[in-house]
């Protein structure tokens, strides 16, 4: 029998860039990751563009405006972490406004770090996702592994 045509979500993540710091945000009553560092992520809404969730998500979640020329494209993941998921990832140095925690609800604690040394309590794939970045690999496969062919 084949396998079933693959439906899972996608999601962008953008690293705002402070001169050779990256904005992280501590996760907090999400379900997923909770305790741990990420950056400011979320899903694909449908009718959406990748840059324009990217924009959307940053106004969200730390309250600035980013312009879809500003974003640089960074990377895309596929991800196997409990299911399956395509992840797009962009860097940008420009953005107006100031990041603060708009869900404090989802979110403990936002902090500048030096993008090279990243916090031991950041999510994992979000690790893996920065190391590329800083390598210029652009394409990554996390999760993989132990994949299960049967």
């Amino acid at each position: 029998m084949p396998n079933p045509r693959n439906r899972f979500p996608v999601t962008v993540h953008i690293f705002l860039l402070r001169q050779k710091h990256v904005l992280l945000l501590r996760r907090h009553n999400t379900g997923f990751a909770d305790g741990l560092f990420s950056v400011v992520a979320g899903h694909i809404d449908g009718n959406e563009s990748v840059r324009q969730a990217a924009r959307r998500e940053a106004a969200e979640e730390v309250g600035i405006e980013l312009r879809e020329d500003d974003l640089h494209f960074a990377g895309v993941m596929h991800r196997r972490e409990g299911q399956e998921r395509i992840d797009f990832f962009f860097s940008t140095h420009i953005w107006h406004g100031e990041p603060s925690n708009l869900e404090p609800d989802k979110c403990s604690e936002l902090r500048w770090v030096p993008i090279d040394r990243l916090p031991e309590d950041t999510v994992p794939y979000i690790q893996e996702a920065v190391r590329c970045y800083l390598k210029a690999e652009f394409f990554m496969e996390y999760g993989w592994e132990n994949a299960d062919w049967d």
